[in-house]
C-alpha cells in the first residue's frame, strides 16, 4: 500500500484546506485510514480516522465539529474548516491493514505517506 497526501498550505486563521490522501497498491488490505499531524516541538498525534467503508469516523476532541475525514474511491479526505494557529503541523495519512477499530496511536498503522503542510497564519 503506498499513500500519497496533498493538499497543505498557508492559510489566514478561520479558513479552510481539504487535504487529499491517495491510496494505491493493495487498497483490498486497508481496513482503517487516519490523518496524523505533528506541531513543531510536538509529537505526532492522531487528528481522525475513519474505516475504509466510510462508516464511524473517529476524531480528537481538538478538531471534533471543525475536521471531516470522508473516502471517495482510493482518496481519502480531510476536510478542515474553522483553522487556528494551533492546527499548524505536518498532516500525514496512515493505513492499517486487518484491523477491527479505528486505533489512535501510531503503532497501530503499518503504512504511512509523505507529510504535507499546513500553516495558519493569525
Amino acid at each position: 500500500v503506498q499513500l500519497q497526501a496533498s493538499g497543505g498550505g498557508l492559510v489566514q486563521a478561520g479558513g479552510s484546506l481539504r487535504l487529499s490522501c491517495v491510496v494505491s497498491g493493495r487498497t483490498f488490505d486497508a481496513s482503517v485510514m487516519a490523518w496524523f499531524r505533528q506541531a513543531p516541538g510536538k509529537d505526532r498525534e492522531f487528528v481522525a480516522g475513519v474505516h475504509w467503508s466510510g462508516d464511524s469516523p473517529l476524531y480528537a476532541d481538538s478538531v471534533k465539529g471543525r475536521f471531516t475525514i470522508s473516502r471517495n474511491g482510493k482518496t481519502v479526505y480531510l476536510q478542515m474548516n474553522s483553522l487556528n494557529h494551533d492546527d499548524t503541523a505536518i498532516y500525514s495519512c496512515a493505513c492499517a491493514i486487518a484491523s477491527p477499530r479505528i486505533a489512535t496511536f501510531q503503532r497501530a498503522y503499518k503504512y504511512w505517506g509523505r507529510g504535507t503542510l499546513v500553516t495558519v497564519s493569525s
